[in-house]
Order: structure tokens, then sequence, then C-alpha cells
């Protein structure tokens, strides 16, 4: 499915705790994200400079503490770190239309809506 204006989208992680609570979240609010579960659905380079663009965010800042060691490299092996391993991608990702935010705190969300 194709990302719209008016997709709201989540890169999502059931076994997260924030993950989860982002997801609640936007079910409080009556809306139902797209969820990508990005773990096993991996995204590829494309959508992981799409995500960047959209969160206006160098891929550093998308890096979990797990890839802390690669912060320093190049763009281009950061995001192929990402392809190689989702789970390097810091969640929750909400995205809607041409402007995203990571989930933390859950409160972050509210720049979407």
């Amino acid at each position: 499915m194709a990302v719209t204006t008016d997709t709201l989208e989540i890169w999502h992680n059931p076994r997260c705790s924030k993950s989860r609570q982002a997801l609640a979240y936007l079910a409080e609010r009556g809306l139902t994200p797209r969820v990508r579960l990005y773990l096993q659905d991996q995204p590829d380079a494309g959508e992981i400079r799409a995500m960047l663009a959209a969160l206006g965010l160098p891929a550093a800042d998308l890096l979990r503490k797990d890839g802390a060691a690669l912060k320093a490299e190049p763009e281009d092996a950061i995001i192929a770190a990402m392809v190689a391993d989702s789970a390097l991608i810091e969640r929750p990702v909400i995205r809607r239309g041409g402007a995203a935010v990571i989930g933390r705190p859950t409160e972050a969300i509210d720049r979407l809506l």
C-alpha cells in the first residue's frame, strides 16, 4: 500500500512497550494506522531514506542504542546496516503523509495529528 497524505503508518514492533503505547495512543484518538511489522517486513534503503526525509533527521538519529557504534559511519553505511538488520531502527516511527516522528515520548505523535 502506498503512503498518501491521508495515510497514517506506524513501523511497529509488538514486543516493544513504547511501540505498543504508541499504537494505543493512536487508538485512543480514534485513529487506525497502517501497521508495518518492520522486523518481518524489512524496509529497503529507499523506504528508509523516505522515512528519514519525513523525519527531517540524519540516519544516525534513527539508530537504536544498540547501533550506537554506527553513528560515526557515513549515511550510506548506516542505512545499509538498517536494511541488513531492521532491529537497529528506533521505534516506533509514525508517519502521516510527508511528515514523521519517532514516538518517544508518546506525546511526540501529537505533532502529526
